[in-house]
């Protein structure tokens, strides 16, 4: 089973069976919300992406793809053509590793400084080809056709269901039973999701180990 964006907002009007104007008007909304509680539950390598900058010499600034949501790796190529890998830490850690903007060298940390930069320390001594391996925010449901999908419409069909619903039945004020009954729903598909993205999609064992469950 899955959705188009035109069949999962017909399905919400029909599990709240209200089909009232402003419902209609803000499913948009509720189906955003469901995707962005989804992408911050669930690591998915589906949503990993690699891109390449280069660096300035002088600058411990690096900004970041318009779509970033969360780094996941990055190195740090020379003139030379050696490849370095930084560590990631704490922001606190860097900027109390090099206090000195001025103290320049190859790189061995970074964070993240905000939603647009990640902050390098030492500030690079030279110009480098970053590589940044990202989580990021696929395009959402709501930006396409009413015929069109996503993946997680194809293939976490019930986690945009009922996390939609759930933001549904509370614009509606409805029955509070109903909305707990909904998030039940919607956090049995993240655990089949999580289930997906932890265990049943290729891992590198080597570099992440084996994934450990707790004993029931």
């Amino acid at each position: 089973m899955s959705f188009t964006y035109a069949q999962l907002k017909q399905a919400v009007q029909d599990f709240t069976e209200s089909s009232e104007t402003t419902l209609v008007n803000n499913l948009p909304l509720f189906i955003r919300m469901a995707e962005e509680r989804m992408l911050k539950l669930v690591q998915l390598s589906l949503f990993q992406k690699n891109a390449t900058a280069p660096t300035a010499a002088g600058v411990r600034f690096l900004p970041v793809p318009s779509d970033f949501l969360a780094p996941m790796a990055l190195s740090l190529t020379g003139a030379d053509g050696d490849k370095v890998f930084v560590e990631f830490k704490e922001l606190s850690f860097v900027q109390s590793y090099t206090p000195d903007v001025s103290t320049t060298g190859t790189p061995r940390y970074y964070a993240q400084f905000d939603n647009d930069y990640l902050l390098l320390g030492p500030t690079p001594d030279a110009i480098y080809t970053a590589q940044l391996e990202y989580l990021y925010r696929p395009v959402s449901l709501t930006a396409g056709a009413d015929s069109g999908t996503t993946w997680l419409s194809e293939n976490a069909e019930l986690g945009m269901l009922y996390g939609s619903l759930v933001e549904a039945n509370i614009f509606l004020k409805g029955d509070p039973t109903m909305t707990q009954l909904y998030q039940s729903r919607f956090q049995e598909a993240i655990s089949g999701l999580k289930l997906l993205g932890e265990a049943k999609q290729t891992t590198d064992e080597y570099r992440t180990g084996e994934v450990v469950r707790k004993k029931q």
